[in-house]
């Protein structure tokens, strides 16, 4: 089944621009009938360019890494890295059922899992949820089942020994984090937060 968006398509005003990872090819394939939620989360990078570097790396045995669908820029702008129909690892645990999108942020970086360095305090700017919102009214209009949105911190609350002292522990993931306006975002898509 071929994806709902095809390449450079103009999407609710904004153009996704298609940029397929070297090894989208390996991803398992799934229906695209089963996908039911949107797992949100930022890149805990500094920009697109190394989420995308970031994304290229392979960390499994079969050749593939990790990476969301998609990933909305500062400005708006929207780049889909994992089509639809291919199993995108995200999240553990709802990655056959899920669309990861990745928003650009700073988050913890570079000091991810540092007990000192767990604020997230770069806000979204108003172009990348504006954006964001449309992607998902989008995705919510051509994906059967889509109901549901939830944040990967939501997901995935695991903890981990901190980096600077083994002794304290740190939330392996916390995206999209504080500052990221669930209730503006809500207001405009057609999608339920999801309950774990």
């Amino acid at each position: 089944m071929s994806s709902p968006l095809p390449a450079d398509a103009a999407e609710g005003g904004a153009a996704v621009r298609i940029q397929a990872l070297p090894y989208e090819h390996l991803l398992a394939s799934r229906e695209v009938a089963t996908i039911d939620l949107v797992v949100i989360h930022c890149t805990e990078l500094p920009d697109l360019a190394m989420a995308r570097e970031y994304g290229e790396r392979v960390l499994y045995a079969d050749g593939t890494g990790n990476s969301g669908h998609y990933y909305i820029d500062r400005d708006g702008g929207i780049v889909r890295y994992v089509a639809h129909e291919r199993i995108a690892h995200h999240v553990r645990g709802y990655n056959p059922r899920s669309l990861g999108i990745e928003l650009v942020n700073r988050g913890r970086y570079p000091h991810w899992l540092d007990s000192r360095h767990q604020a997230m305090d770069e806000p979204y700017p108003d172009a990348q949820i504006a954006a964001l919102a449309r992607l998902l009214r989008q995705l919510a209009a051509t994906l059967p089942a889509l109901r549901f949105v939830a944040g990967h911190e939501e997901l995935d609350t695991e903890r981990e020994p901190a980096s600077d002292d083994p002794a304290l522990s740190v939330p392996r993931k916390r995206d999209p984090g504080p500052l990221f306006p669930w209730q503006a975002l809500m207001a405009q898509v057609p999608l339920q937060r999801f309950a774990p």
